[in-house]
């Protein structure tokens, strides 16, 4: 816990205050702004002289260049001693004399052997070795033979092809056929409904097995999303008359129903794939390859198109098929030297759309007022460009309207309204009843929304509807999110009993991955989640945003499966024509740091040389923000090679400094408080800000952060305390926060703990697991892994003479502010100057999401580009080139010895991984110097050593 009273007795102080500043300076002769300036013009000179005036640069001189520490850091000669002595005594000698790119001081391993072959090889070698051709088996061929022969007896699959042979890609089957059979590589593009996705691998199979070569048959085939996959798969199975597990299977991440190895097809994600490139780059065991709905332009397809085009010039015998929608399809065309391109028309009946004013007109729905303008949760930019555009066209469509005189006043009144802009969870129940009401028992009911906590908001309104909630046994309500369990979302699939209806509440998932038959009605919310990376804030955003055109031709697809259907879309006509023709790729809109980790397991070589190859290019700013921060975070060396830590982010599914805050909390043993931790950062956070309450959300929040000075430790508090308490609900809406958020987030966190102990971090699965968590007590040590993992992500507190803080900047003295979200935003005295943090939102100004106050030991031991410097007779520890700590030469000297035997230490628990046994008293060598870090780190965060002048004076 924090004590404000012991600040002074605190081993470090602030050096940084702005009101003092100025004694420390020569008078400096006053210089007046160039003629010209205006305005903000002057302000802005006015604010680079005054920070170089701060920096000693006057007049440009380097030389004059002052060091101003931001903090001081001490140890008393007995710690001094304490730690020379538990280095001296460890065994570990000559662990830093090492060939450059050796690692001759990692013990012998299959972990050594498989990392060391990944820093010395290639794809492109890899690709020659690997190279074989499927053998034919005659045995196998016959039993696949007989076994289609017999397929004519079962009535399953009799009565399915009857069904099968009705789409319109069944009547392509020889066209088909004939064009892979006659190239490499095909493109297939086909509207909904036409049967792409179920069809052309069973022709592709059944083709092989009748000319006798069966057994030279195993076609996987790619889809973008986990329960695509397995939908497919069970669909497929079905119509062949079979189990999952014969002839058809489907493989995701952690969850599998395998096929048999040949004549056979296999439904799987992308990432899938990648995986298995990763040990059989030329994917030597598969005959086909197709790639699913490539025109969503998901990171994971576009990487495999990619490395395609070197994959097919080492096995011409492999065929690659990519299927797309129309949209866009002649791009991927070019892309693969103009191959050829067979297009299926779709089987749909017409569908009528309509669009918001008609929706109003139906409904008769008000919204509010509009929203106050100078709510004190500043406005994005994003928001601001769309109230730009909802005045300058919007407005002027809707005098238009009101010349023509074809909607009531009172709808033209609401599309006035900047709130008919805004998701509205209500309007879409009102447009529900009004369907209902009016067309029942025709068809089930498909809606739109862009995330899990919007569906849960709409599924619990039904429920509590006047109209739905005493019907509600006539309707079966399905929420569709990639976050939900496989065995619940098997029933959207089913026609619905006779006398009920399924109303199937969907992310964007529904748009192209799953195909529902009987949706007659879409109610398209017009929005999606979508991420977006800004390199000159290097700051990354998700946020729900304006679907595209195509987007928005898909979701109509949806409807007129079975009869003719009904599109409501929940924008305005003027709306629909200001979105975006198509979706930006993904690839362009996210930062790159796990996916240049992908590309370094995979052995693409240099950066620069693999990513212009793809077919829209992330910019250059975007990688060289994403490489520096990889070398700075120890996972790629100047080089540009994997180190083992980056070996073992490379593994791991989530971001990089995610991924290292999860192997230290593994390695530190307070597993369960970082668990916590990483899965809200990788997911979100379940508080909630609900309108006119937010200063009570304020203060239930800061209730949770008493005593720590960290949105980390609340986030993981939070989840903590649903996890114990006897009533989760109550708790929820006491703090304000989404049960639904919380029960992903502890789905989330045995997720992170199978990739553990896949990577041998872990003997078991359960987080609370005693032997993980020895020191999930220490809050200090809580703080630290956080700070280890979220460097260099660092901010710095500047306060004035009273200790106040007046404002944070970055280490290089870029403002910014805290989001008011965050529990610090309501503090003004800080113990320490350093803060770290994840998340920074680009909005009217720069701000700080989250954030954790550590001690300076914390940046200093796991910071980078330590330096002992002296200047005009004072000392200082540098982290980070700009972070400097007064000290003196045998506590820097100390720390650096320390520093290095940790990160040694470090280093072979990350090739070695394994739980330690930190209740064993009498455990020697590294874990003795990490007891020893903990120690200092802890007694430094509770205050209790002082600083003497002894301390001062040693040498």
């Amino acid at each position: 816990m924090y004590r404000r009273n012991k600040l002074n007795k605190f081993r470090f102080q602030f050096n940084n205050n702005e009101e003092g500043e100025s004694s420390n300076y020569t008078e400096r002769v006053r210089e007046r702004p160039p003629l010209g300036l205006k305005g903000k013009q002057i302000g802005l000179w006015h604010a680079r002289k005054n920070r170089k005036r701060k920096l000693g640069m006057e007049n440009g001189d380097e030389e004059k260049r002052r060091i101003i520490p931001i903090a001081q850091v001490l140890l008393t000669t007995q710690e001094q001693k304490k730690i020379k002595s538990i280095l001296t005594s460890t065994s570990i000698e000559n662990v830093f004399v090492t060939d450059d790119q050796s690692y001759s001081h990692i013990e012998d391993s299959y972990f050594k052997r498989s990392f060391l072959s990944n820093i010395k090889g290639s794809i492109i070698e890899k690709l020659t070795k690997s190279c074989s051709q499927i053998i034919i088996d005659q045995g196998l061929d016959e039993r696949l033979l007989d076994e289609l022969a017999n397929k004519s007896y079962n009535k399953q699959y009799t009565s399915l092809k009857s069904v099968r042979e009705k789409l319109p890609s069944f009547s392509m089957k020889h066209d088909i056929l004939k064009l892979i059979e006659d190239n490499q590589v095909v493109l297939i593009s086909g509207e909904t409904g036409c049967g792409k996705t179920t069809q052309v691998a069973q022709f592709i199979l059944d083709d092989y097995i009748e000319k006798g070569i069966g057994s030279a048959c195993h076609v996987v085939c790619t889809q973008p999303r986990r329960i695509s996959a397995i939908a497919v798969a069970e669909r497929v199975a079905k119509e062949r008359g079979e189990a999952l597990g014969e002839s058809v299977g489907y493989q995701i991440r952690l969850e599998h129903k395998l096929p048999r190895d040949r004549g056979s097809i296999c439904f799987c994600t992308t990432g899938v794939v990648l995986k298995k490139m990763e040990q059989d780059p030329s994917l030597s065991k598969i005959s086909h390859l197709i790639l699913d709905e490539i025109h969503e332009r998901a990171v994971p397809s576009d990487f495999l198109i990619t490395l395609l085009k070197d994959v097919i010039k080492k096995r011409k015998e492999l065929k690659v098929i990519l299927m797309s929608a129309t949209l866009n399809a002649d791009a991927f065309s070019a892309y693969f030297d103009d191959c050829p391109h067979i297009n299926i028309p779709g089987l749909t009946f017409p569908v009528t759309e309509y669009f918001l004013e008609d929706v109003l007109q139906l409904t008769k729905f008000k919204f509010l007022q509009p929203r106050n303008q100078y709510n004190r949760y500043a406005k994005t930019t994003k928001q601001l460009k769309s109230e730009e555009e909802f005045n300058n066209f919007v407005k002027p469509y809707v005098r238009n309207l009101e010349a023509d005189g074809t909607y009531d006043k009172d709808v033209l009144e609401q599309l006035k309204n900047p709130e008919s802009e805004w998701l509205n969870i209500k309007l879409i129940l009102t447009l529900l009843e009004k369907i209902c009401q009016n067309n029942e028992d025709d068809g089930s009911i498909l809606v739109f929304l862009p995330g899990y906590l919007k569906i849960s908001a709409l599924h619990k309104d039904i429920q509590n509807s006047n109209y739905f909630g005493t019907k509600l046994q006539k309707y079966i309500i399905i929420p569709l999110h990639s976050q939900m369990p496989s065995v619940d979302q098997k029933q959207i699939f089913e026609p619905a009993p006779p006398g009920k209806r399924k109303i199937i509440i969907s992310t964007n998932i529904a748009e192209t991955s799953i195909t529902i038959d009987d949706v007659t009605y879409v109610i398209d919310c017009g929005r999606m989640k979508r991420s977006d990376f800004d390199t000159e804030t290097n700051t990354q955003t998700l946020d729900d945003l304006w679907v595209s055109q195509a987007n928005a031709d898909q979701r109509k697809g949806r409807a007129g499966r079975v009869k003719p259907g009904v599109c409501y879309h929940l924008f305005s006509r003027c709306r629909q024509l200001l979105l975006e023709k198509f979706e930006r790729p993904e690839i362009t809109r996210i930062r790159l740091d796990g996916t240049i980790l992908q590309a370094k397991i995979l052995q693409l070589g240099k950066i620069q040389d693999f990513f212009p190859k793809l077919m829209n290019p992330p910019t250059q700013e975007a990688l060289d923000l994403s490489v520096d921060l990889l070398k700075r975070l120890n996972a790629l060396d100047d080089d540009e090679y994997l180190t083992p830590l980056g070996y073992h982010l490379a593994k791991l599914p989530v971001a990089p400094q995610i991924g290292k805050m999860l192997l230290f909390g593994a390695i530190f043993s307070c597993l369960n408080p970082i668990l916590n931790i990483a899965v809200s950062l990788d997911f979100k956070d379940a508080f909630q800000i609900p309108l006119g309450k937010e200063k009570l959300a304020d203060s239930k929040r800061r209730e949770l952060g008493i005593g720590t000075l960290s949105d980390h430790i609340v986030l993981s508090r939070a989840l903590e305390i649903y996890e114990t308490t006897s009533n989760p609900s109550s708790f929820c809406r006491e703090y304000f926060l989404s049960y639904y958020t919380l029960k992903l987030l502890v789905k989330m966190k045995g997720q992170f703990m199978q990739y553990l102990q896949d990577l041998q971090y872990v003997s078991d699965v359960y987080p609370k697991n005693k032997t993980n968590n020895f020191n999930s007590d220490n809050l200090s040590l809580i703080k630290a892994i956080v700070c280890a993992g979220l460097y260099p992500n660092i901010a710095v507190a500047k306060t004035n003479k009273h200790g106040r803080v007046t404002n944070i900047s970055s280490p290089d003295n870029k403002r910014y502010e805290f989001h008011l979200k965050s529990i610090l935003s309501a503090e003004h005295f800080f113990p320490s100057p350093l803060l770290v943090y994840y998340l920074k939102i680009k909005s009217t100004k720069d701000s700080i999401y989250d954030a954790t106050v550590v001690p300076p030991l914390s940046v200093i031991f796991f910071g980078d580009k330590y330096q002992y410097l002296e200047d005009k007779g004072e000392e200082f520890i540098n982290i980070n080139e700009h972070l400097n700590f007064k000290s003196n030469r045998s506590t820097s000297l100390v720390i650096n010895d320390l520093r290095q035997r940790m990160n040694w230490f470090l280093e072979y628990k990350v090739c070695h991984p394994g739980e330690i046994d930190w209740s064993n008293s009498k455990a020697v060598d590294g874990i003795n110097i990490l007891r020893s870090i903990m120690a200092l780190i802890t007694n430094e965060d509770t205050g209790v050593y002082t600083v003497s002048e002894e301390d001062s004076d040693s040498d």
